[in-house]
This record gives C-alpha cells, sequence and structure tokens, in this order.
C-alpha cells in the first residue's frame, strides 16, 4: 500500500517562481545566465536545494487587485488566466506573487512608475526598507506600490511552466506556476534574504553538471527549466510562446527508497545518482 492510498493527499498551494535570466558576458559561449539561490541548511523545506526566487501565494497577494487600483501594467490577468489554464482571479495573485517574491528574495524589481508606465525602476535599491517591510509582512506589495507611485510591469514576465508536488509528498504540496523575467537594465540581483546563504548567476549547462557533480542539489522542475534554458538567449527565451500544461511527478516506494517519475525522469535519475544522491530526499 502507497501513501496516497493510506492518506489522503495534501491539497496543493499555489505558488510561484521567476527564472530571472541575464545575457552573459559577450565573449562568452555560455548563452544566458540564471540567478539560483541555494536554501539554508535550518530551513524546514528543501534545506540546501538551488532553487529560483518564488514562494506561495498569499492573502496579500489575493487581496492586491493591482489591476483595479490601476496599479498593473502589461498583459491583463485574462491574458495570464489563458496562458496558465486557470480562472483570473488567481491568475492576478500568482503575478503579483511573481513580482513582490522575485523583488523580497533578489531586490530586482518589475515595476514602473505610474506616470509613465513604460518605463523600468533603474535602482531597486532605494526601496531597501520597503523590501524588508515586505519580507516580513508588515507590508503589502499593493501598499507599496501605492505608497511609491509604481505599477507592476507583467509584461517583463512570460508564462513558462506549471508543476504540481507529487501527491506522496505528505510535508506539503504546490502547485507552481513558473514565470521567466529579463534582469531589468540598472538593476542587480543580491540573495540577501533569510531563506538562501548562497546566490549567484550561473550558465544552465553548469548549473545542471554541478548537480551531476554532486555539488549541488536540483529537485525536477528546476533541473527540467535549466534543462530547457541552456543554449539559449534572453531574446529567444522570451520570443518562446510555451503551451503550459501541468506536471505532477510520481513517487513510489520501491524496496526502501522512493523513486520519482516524470516525462524526463530518466536522464534527471541518472545525474542524482551520478552526484551521490541515491536516496530520494522526502
Amino acid at each position: 500500500m502507497n501513501a496516497t492510498q493510506e492518506h489522503p493527499p495534501l491539497v496543493p498551494r499555489p505558488a510561484a517562481t521567476v527564472m530571472l535570466v541575464r545575457d552573459a558576458e559577450p565573449d562568452s559561449a555560455a548563452g544566458l545566465s540564471v540567478f539560483l539561490m541555494r536554501r539554508h541548511a535550518g530551513m524546514e523545506f528543501a534545506a540546501g536545494v538551488m532553487v529560483f526566487p518564488g514562494g506561495g501565494v498569499d492573502d496579500r497577494d489575493r487581496d492586491a487587485e493591482l489591476g483595479r487600483l490601476g496599479a498593473w501594467a502589461g498583459p491583463p490577468p485574462l491574458w495570464w488566466a489563458q496562458r496558465f489554464g486557470i480562472k483570473p482571479d488567481l491568475a492576478e495573485a500568482l503575478v503579483c506573487a511573481a513580482a513582490r517574491e522575485t523583488f523580497e528574495e533578489s531586490g530586482v524589481l518589475f515595476a514602473g512608475p505610474a506616470g509613465d508606465p513604460d518605463s523600468i525602476v533603474r535602482d531597486a535599491s532605494v526601496y531597501r526598507d520597503a523590501r524588508a517591510a515586505l519580507a516580513d509582512h508588515s507590508l503589502s506589495f499593493a501598499d507599496f506600490l501605492r505608497r511609491e507611485s509604481l505599477v507592476l510591469r507583467s509584461d517583463l514576465l512570460r508564462p513558462w511552466a506549471n508543476w504540481v508536488t507529487p501527491e506522496a509528498e505528505r510535508t506539503r504540496r504546490y502547485d507552481t506556476f513558473f514565470f521567466v523575467g529579463a534582469l531589468p537594465e540598472g538593476q542587480r540581483a543580491d540573495g540577501e534574504n533569510t531563506e538562501s546563504d548562497r546566490a549567484d548567476w550561473i550558465s544552465p549547462r553548469q548549473a545542471i553538471e554541478d548537480f551531476a557533480a554532486g555539488h549541488t542539489f536540483l529537485l525536477p522542475p528546476t533541473w527540467t527549466q535549466l534543462d530547457a534554458l541552456s543554449g539559449r538567449t534572453v531574446a529567444d527565451v522570451l520570443a518562446v510562446e510555451r503551451t503550459i500544461v501541468p506536471v505532477q511527478p510520481n513517487l513510489e516506494l520501491k524496496g526502501d527508497n522512493w523513486e520519482i517519475e516524470f516525462f524526463d525522469s530518466d536522464r534527471y535519475n541518472q545525474a542524482r545518482i551520478a552526484g551521490g544522491s541515491t536516496v530520494w530526499p522526502l
């Protein structure tokens, strides 16, 4: 009898994660670089794992109503809902969460002045106090935008993928929507947050090789997106029109070990085992 038969699966919580990308140096053959963070060892969930900025949708995001408040520029929630195959209210909350979490965790802000919504914030460090207040939940993203006369720039993001945590996971489950966005000119990503102990730009191929060498650990959704980004430029990625199909891996107990299965699990598991991770980290 497996875990899903013994207990009903947990309800997955909607989450947003952002693959922040920039082009590599002109003399590099690496294509683009992506911003990755390592969750510190004290984290209750996914400790020591390399991740993109992101997190769960919370009430602040659901209640933001940025479109109604005039704090939204770019494709409306309905456009995002159609791409992700979800309802507009959830789409609006996800885009809000994507922008908020990216700012909280990396310092990169997908926003522009309300009086000139075609412009982009060039130095997000001036909002460092607000960033800290967002992280400790004493300020909502909607209130931050309104106070600073900013609008969320949804056109700086693109829909990319949707992964759901396997039903056998007994700790917590997420229905995670992946976005991709280019680092705005003039801004920098710093990874100064309470959840990670390391953050840097790296080529997708190098990140995959580090995992296969046992230097880092990647969960299947992160590994898969890095594989899809490898060899591309930022322009390539932003021009892609993705068909978003939810992916929910399967976890099965085989002997004493858990095995994860998804459309590319053979390649992933080969790299995972090569790196020394022979037991799935539930």
